[in-house]
């Protein structure tokens, strides 16, 4: 069951398009800042030789905000990276919950274990209680204002920063009021002794895979929600009604309108 998931999954993703433009290297890698379009021109080549350069929307040429170019395609490149990596983890998760793989012990204090929907992922996010829910979201929030900081050591990557880089954990008064032994990037600092070749080389593989989990985790999503919308996973996965894109099954924002 579970190779067949995956074989419908990347049948499925191939038949999509590429998601835009150019890659974005990451990581400790040692990358060009404030790019132009002409460098994501040649990056691009780099990442997929057959599709090119791919913007249809012209985006490489953008300015939001008031903000110049190059800035711009900094917002856009480290958001394509982070929604890669979120979308991976997702991916990798919507497997792992289909198959029924789940820790052994208790999820809550109270004894309340790890819950089951039958082979139901989304069923499953919405049988995890409230608390639990809120506990995740302020994991999230802390490293989302963390990976924004902008420091001697971190440069945001709207300021000349490198795309996808996460700022090391820091102690003391200038960071977290406690040790960190381990941070977000390379914990273990296996790739210290990595070529730079090598590392924008795995970089590039993680674009990849990343536009890839795009493309799988929300087909998924859409043979679930709306049957016949991904043929080749027709049979695959158990249909849902519930709304994908809720983060909680009470809608507490609209209860304060009545609604």
């Amino acid at each position: 069951y579970l190779l067949s998931i995956m074989k419908s999954a990347i049948l499925a993703t191939l038949v999509a398009s590429a998601a835009a433009f150019a890659p974005a290297q990451t990581g400790r890698a040692a990358t060009a800042v404030c790019e132009t379009k002409a460098d994501l021109e040649v990056l691009a080549k780099k990442l997929n030789p057959v599709l090119g350069f791919y913007d249809p929307l012209n985006l490489a040429e953008a300015e939001f905000w008031g903000e110049s170019n190059e800035a711009t395609i900094g917002f856009l490149r480290h958001a394509e990276i982070k929604h890669g990596r979120v979308a991976m983890f997702a991916f990798v998760g919507y497997i792992v919950h289909a198959n029924g793989i789940k820790f052994p012990w208790a999820m809550q204090l109270d004894g309340t274990p790890f819950p089951d929907a039958n082979g139901n992922p989304p069923a499953l996010w919405d049988a995890v209680s409230d608390t639990a829910k809120w506990q995740i979201f302020t994991l999230i929030g802390f490293l989302e204002f963390w990976s924004e900081l902008s420091t001697p050591e971190h440069t945001h990557y709207m300021r000349g920063g490198k795309p996808g880089d996460f700022p090391d954990f820091t102690s003391g008064m200038d960071g977290i009021p406690h040790p960190v032994p381990f941070n977000f990037y390379d914990p273990f600092r296996l790739s210290k002794n990595m070529s730079e070749e090598k590392k924008e080389s795995r970089l590039r593989a993680e674009i990849n895979n990343g536009r890839a989990a795009m493309l799988g985790i929300f087909g998924f999503l859409s043979a679930q929600c709306a049957e016949g919308s991904v043929p080749l996973l027709n049979g695959v996965v158990p249909a849902y009604d519930g709304e994908p894109m809720a983060p909680f099954v009470t809608n507490y924002m609209g209860e304060a309108f009545n609604m």
